[in-house]
């Protein structure tokens, strides 16, 4: 199948390739050599700042503490 730029740098994916992909709305893009990969994804929305206090509060989390918790979170692991 063939799927043309257009002159505003844009592609129509055929519908030969989004049937196998009804619930896809969005798609990663990367370049692996000469080719383009699309990889479909799936957005979901961010957890609600209640569920995050909620989260925090079980576990005995206090707001002071979230900046060494966040820092602790992102180190590398060895």
């Amino acid at each position: 199948m063939l799927a043309k730029k257009t002159s505003k740098n844009q592609l129509t994916l055929p519908k030969g390739i989004v049937e196998h992909f009804p619930e896809t709305e969005y798609f990663d893009i990367r370049v692996e050599g000469r080719k383009i990969i699309l990889s479909p994804v799936k957005i979901t929305s961010a957890a609600p700042i209640e569920a995050i206090r909620d989260k925090m509060e079980k576990l005995g989390l206090k707001p002071s503490e979230v900046p060494g918790a966040v820092k602790w979170a992102r180190k590398k692991k060895k």
